[in-house]
């Protein structure tokens, strides 16, 4: 059973959802990886929903440009969708603004352009809903942070004395 479906708009979407697919490898979470496109293959999009419904719990769309598979995806489920904007153009402004305008009625959840770690550190935020060893795991991945941040400042303290 796959918890988390990671879809690409296309192959050039490969280098975030690598950043997605680290965190939920490290967090122990199933997840499949698929590529269709909302404008050209939009009855791909159909054929997978129907494949991986009702056992997946999130979708994270990662799209650039006009970044329409979010919400298309969106459009055809109850579960949550994560989009990840992408950049292609523009800075990726094109693709954030496309994500995050949804229509009334349509939510979908956005992170920062490129940032395919944050749309699965919200993924894993939504299970630990109903799982206790994720909540640990992000508890714990919270805990490094803070460490990391302490030593960044032990050495930058030590760096200008």
């Amino acid at each position: 059973m796959v918890d988390v479906l990671i879809v690409l708009g296309s192959r050039s979407d490969r280098d975030v959802a690598e950043k997605a697919a680290k965190v939920l490898d490290r967090a122990g979470i199933d997840y499949d990886v698929r590529v269709a496109s909302a404008h050209r293959t939009p009855e791909r999009i159909d054929d997978l929903i129907e494949e991986y419904e009702p056992d997946v719990k999130v979708y994270i769309a990662i799209a650039g440009l006009a970044a329409h598979l979010p919400g298309v995806i969106a459009a055809k489920t109850l579960k949550p969708v994560i989009a990840v904007p992408v950049e292609a153009k523009l800075g990726g402004l094109d693709a954030l603004l496309s994500t995050v305008q949804m229509p009334p009625g349509v939510p979908v959840a956005v992170v920062g352009v490129d940032r395919g770690e944050n749309a699965a550190l919200l993924a894993l935020q939504i299970l630990a809903l109903e799982n206790e060893d994720t909540r640990s795991f992000l508890e714990e991945y919270r805990e490094e942070m803070k460490k990391q941040v302490t030593r960044d400042d032990d050495t930058i303290k030590e760096r200008f004395r």
